[in-house]
């Protein structure tokens, strides 16, 4: 199987995988690419890389308004602004770098982007990126073919955590994407992505890769958080905005349990600051969990008309805040990752595939992905069926009871109404 394919096997099958890149609220405007000729497009190695910057619009949503992409060579495949039809509300320059000069005149649509991206993944072209989930989010792009690189590489606490894409160059080519602090620039880091899969490609897919990443993790970085748990999978985690108060990034969490009938996500503040005002301003019961952590049994009522609860939980005790402390640690590799010059995939077959791999075997894996594809698409399309169908069954209800206090209504109306023609009766 080619080094490639074999990448795209990892992101598959990674726990986070099918919390991440499950859209089942697919609505209008979506994109789906679906592949034609997939014996022959499932063996492309061809890859590009995308990164976006997104900021706040008016109706609380992201939005994409720059997109860039390079292929295995970092060249420039796509490079535009892109004029969100919603009004931006925060251009979150202090991280895009962008500013409401850099949109004038700009007259490239989410369509106009969608249908480059289309051109350049109808061959099955495989996806790179970093949290690819989100960039696609934006992009109302779903696509199989991905490798996301906050997932192919194993730290040495053997943990599911997603590192950064700055810590993870750091950790894996021997260099920053940015300085600590630096805004993003949207075509650095989609080369980031690539050249972080290329390094991996060149060490060998399935050798192990342990990596101890360089943290940019500290307290204070949690203190700028909220976990929201519990969940149900009835409510839409946009829906969270409306509980919990301030501005915030949602981020999906990975549970232990695949399948449930709840979720959690994390609500990221831009401050420590800004997440204790929202905690404090949230609505609910306070307790403690069993580590001491502040938390809130909150009771939310839908537009149906019925109540879910959920907990909104501080992310350190409060004890914590005094004493925050960063870690880094050194770079720890079998091999030194040599990235002065720029890395090429071989075209051919027997020299991109892992040693010992014959073509049979290629054939086995790659129908053994288009396989798991399929399984996960069907997945999700259950699931979104399944989250349609509790809302429609919440709404039914909610109308029953509606048309409960209506027939209650109708007969306190016809009591009355019997009651003045007995009156009436007797005056005569």
């Amino acid at each position: 199987m080619l080094a490639a394919q074999r990448l795209v096997q990892v992101t598959l099958q990674h726990p986070l995988y099918p919390l991440d890149y499950s859209f089942p609220l697919i609505d209008e405007g979506w994109l789906i690419v679906n592949l034609k000729n997939k014996s022959k497009v499932m063996k492309s190695t061809s890859m590009v890389a995308l990164d976006c910057e997104m900021v706040l619009c008016e109706d609380g949503t992201d939005a994409v308004v720059k997109v860039c992409a390079v292929d295995h060579n970092l060249e420039v495949k796509l490079d535009e602004f892109v004029k969100p039809d919603v009004k931006i509300v925060d251009y979150r320059t202090e991280i895009t770098g962008i500013t409401s000069q850099d949109l004038e005149g700009v007259t490239c649509s989410l369509a106009d982007v969608q249908k480059s991206m289309k051109k350049l993944l109808s061959n099955g072209t495989i996806l790179v990126g970093h949290s690819l989930h989100n960039d696609l989010r934006v992009l109302k792009l779903d696509y199989v073919r991905v490798i996301d690189t906050s997932y192919i590489f194993q730290s040495l606490d053997g943990s599911n955590r997603r590192p950064s894409l700055n810590s993870l160059c750091q950790a894996v080519l021997g260099c920053e994407v940015r300085e600590k602090g630096a805004t993003h620039i949207c075509l650095d880091d989609a080369r980031a992505a690539m050249n972080l899969v290329l390094a991996k490609i060149k060490h060998g897919v399935d050798k192990e890769f342990p990596i101890s990443l360089v943290q940019e993790h500290d307290a204070k970085i949690d203190m700028a958080k909220l976990f929201i748990h519990k969940i149900p999978n009835v409510l839409n985690i946009e829906t969270l905005h409306e509980i919990v108060p301030g501005e915030f990034k949602t981020e999906l969490q990975a549970s232990k349990k695949a399948q449930g009938r709840h979720y959690s996500a994390l609500a990221v503040f831009k401050s420590p600051q800004e997440a204790d005002d929202a905690y404090e301003n949230v609505e609910g019961s306070e307790s403690k969990d069993t580590y001491g952590r502040p938390q809130k049994f909150v009771k939310f009522r839908q537009s149906t008309g019925w109540f879910v609860t959920l907990f909104v939980r501080k992310m350190v005790t409060d004890e914590s805040k005094d004493r925050t402390q960063s870690t880094k640690r050194a770079l720890q590799t079998d091999e030194a990752v040599d990235v002065s010059k720029k890395p090429k995939i071989d075209k051919k077959i027997e020299e991109d595939a892992p040693a010992g791999l014959n073509k049979c075997d290629s054939d086995s894996h790659l129908k053994e992905i288009e396989a798991l594809n399929q399984r996960l698409k069907h997945l999700y399309e259950i699931e979104a069926l399944n989250q349609r169908l509790k809302q429609s069954e919440l709404e039914i209800e909610s109308l029953r009871k509606q048309l409960t206090q209506k027939d209650f209504e109708i007969s306190l109306l016809n009591k009355m109404i019997s009651s003045l023609d007995k009156r009436k009766k007797l005056k005569m």
